[in-house]
């Protein structure tokens, strides 16, 4: 039997499907993300090297404000997306791999035509809301740890340093399989500080006359 753990649900079923109906009903905007989308740009602000404020994430999702029905639905939506973001970043706390809501292969069919190339364009929405903080510190890795999200959200095709990487299609199917674990790397290196060395002790020096002392005879 394989040790690896089973993926972690960020949320149960019916909280998925409730959070779907929401976003795909007529009171959000058409510009908002859907749940793919917004599954994988939580994820994304659970990594974020620097916490983004609510207000603002909030506002990035749904594209302007919904049309809630009350303050009750207000709570209740907006607890289950701060729920899933937490839920993701306790996950990944404790060294597990989040459960995506989508099969982790392509079968052939160009990523961003897939429920894949949404969940990472969804991502990468939540990098964009800020890039200084996920590249400040060292852009060269960064760009590397982020390199499979943008290659399979299908926003970068027409640069052309991206192009030989996403016309292969074995390598885009492998890091579909490895998306979890990108994750889990990607929360490693901006989340969890390196180990310091612990200092060593000072040696204790060896117990000289005291000044003003007189040498006994």
């Amino acid at each position: 039997m394989s040790d690896t753990p089973l993926p972690e649900p960020l949320l149960d079923d019916d909280q998925l499907d409730r959070l779907d109906d929401f976003l795909a009903s007529e009171r959000v905007s058409e510009d908002a993300l859907d749940l793919i989308g917004t599954h994988g740009f939580l994820v994304a602000l659970a990594v974020s090297p620097r916490e983004v404020p609510p207000a603002t994430w909030v506002a990035e999702l749904f594209q302007g404000e919904p049309s809630f029905t009350d303050d009750g639905e207000r709570e209740s939506i907006l607890g289950l997306l701060e729920q899933l973001r937490h839920n993701a970043i306790v996950a990944l706390e404790q060294g597990l791999l989040p459960e995506l809501p989508f099969e982790l292969s392509l079968d052939d069919i160009s990523p961003e035509e897939t429920p894949i190339g949404d969940w990472c364009a969804g991502f990468m929405e939540g990098v964009f809301l800020d890039e200084p903080g996920w590249f400040e510190e060292d852009e060269e890795a960064a760009a590397t740890l982020l390199l499979p999200f943008m290659a399979l959200s299908g926003l970068f095709d027409d640069e052309p340093d991206m192009a030989e990487f996403t016309t292969d299609t074995a390598r885009l199917e492998g890091l579909v399989r490895q998306l979890p674990e990108l994750v889990l790397d990607l929360y490693l290196h901006y989340r969890v500080p390196p180990e310091t060395p612990k200092p060593m002790p000072r040696k204790k020096k060896p117990a000289g006359r005291r000044k003003g002392s007189k040498r006994q005879p």
